[in-house]
């Protein structure tokens, strides 16, 4: 009977065994962390990074992140935008064990300024428990505008606060952090995923986030060449322009291009005519990108009435940004 009875137990415990080492994560499913249309006034700039090592690579075995990125980035186009406020929101229920809001927004314009930030780098913030070993963090919110407590319950979709500049943020956005286990998961494969890009996926969202590595921040125009600092500030947002300018420059700020890359770039006067024109492959990778083409006022004053500006990028014959804007000149 002991003979039978052994092999018998050790197979149930064998099995038992090997079901609790594969045992699925208890699931957990996300909203958008952010209020606003993904691809229209809002894009996620930068993803976890999913290589191991030294290197970094995204869920679409892109480069939109870097080494040890451990969030997703909802990113909004500028600090104007910001001011108007952006709503952080709650992805999913739960109770908050973590908040912080007196943190000044002061945007890292240079990498000598992460050092004013250490051990704050989250900025404001919020930290929610979702149950089951699961956690959600915000970064980043506006100071002041965290509205919950530690221990409030929250619904789905509930506002935490505000987009801010927090911490260590270089562009106005939320970093969305999610945890099982006090382990990173990536929201866009899920927490039974393994390293690397080549991986099955289980995403977190409860809707389609679809992953777009390239795209367009914003466009516009202005009297000189602008920098990127200017455009982050919100600056250039008008659409008129006064004769006595010192030029017309159309710019436009997208994310994600890629060497070799093309860019078709057109600014059109009042009368039509081709004023300035620019076709090129790009010469390297940029996470940011600003190109920009004008025409300087050699007289007296520009030529009133509604300028264009066209610009294409193109990758592989195919058209990943597409944008026409138009100035009037007064």
């Amino acid at each position: 009977m002991r003979r039978k009875l052994l092999p018998v137990l050790l197979g149930v415990f064998l099995a038992l065994g090997c079901g609790l080492m594969t045992q699925a994560a208890p699931s957990l499913k996300l909203g958008q962390p952010i209020d606003c249309q993904l691809g229209e006034n809002c894009f996620v700039l930068i993803y976890p990074d999913r290589d191991p090592g030294p290197e970094a690579t995204d869920v679409g075995c892109g480069r939109m992140t870097y080494d040890g990125h451990k969030g997703t980035d909802f990113a909004i186009p500028d600090e104007r935008v910001m001011a108007q406020g952006v709503a952080v929101k709650a992805a999913a229920a739960g109770t908050v064990l973590r908040v912080r809001n007196d943190i000044a927004d002061q945007r890292i314009k240079d990498p000598t300024e992460t050092s004013g930030v250490e051990g704050i780098e989250c900025g404001n913030g919020v930290v929610i428990d979702h149950g089951q070993e699961w956690e959600t963090q915000y970064c980043h919110l506006r100071e002041g505008s965290v509205g919950v407590q530690p221990g409030e319950k929250v619904a789905e979709g509930s506002v935490l606060g505000l987009v801010g500049t927090s911490g260590k943020a270089s562009f106005p956005h939320v970093h969305l952090s999610v945890r099982y286990q006090g382990q990173v998961v990536d929201p866009y494969v899920g927490p039974n995923a393994k390293p690397g890009c080549q991986t099955s996926k289980q995403p977190l969202w409860k809707t389609d986030l679809p992953y777009q590595p390239t795209g367009l921040i914003r466009a516009g125009f202005a009297p000189q060449l602008p920098e990127l600092d200017q455009l982050w500030s919100g600056d250039f947002s008008d659409s008129n322009l006064v004769a006595n300018s010192p030029a017309v420059v159309f710019w436009v700020q997208s994310f994600g291009v890629l060497e070799g890359d093309q860019e078709r770039v057109k600014l059109l006067n009042p009368t039509g005519e081709v004023a300035a024109n620019l076709e090129r492959s790009l010469p390297n990778d940029q996470r940011v990108w600003v190109s920009s083409i004008g025409k300087k006022n050699t007289s007296t004053a520009l030529t009133i009435g509604q300028w264009i500006g066209k610009y294409q990028l193109l990758r592989d014959n195919q058209v990943l940004v597409d944008v026409e804007k138009t100035l009037r000149v007064e």
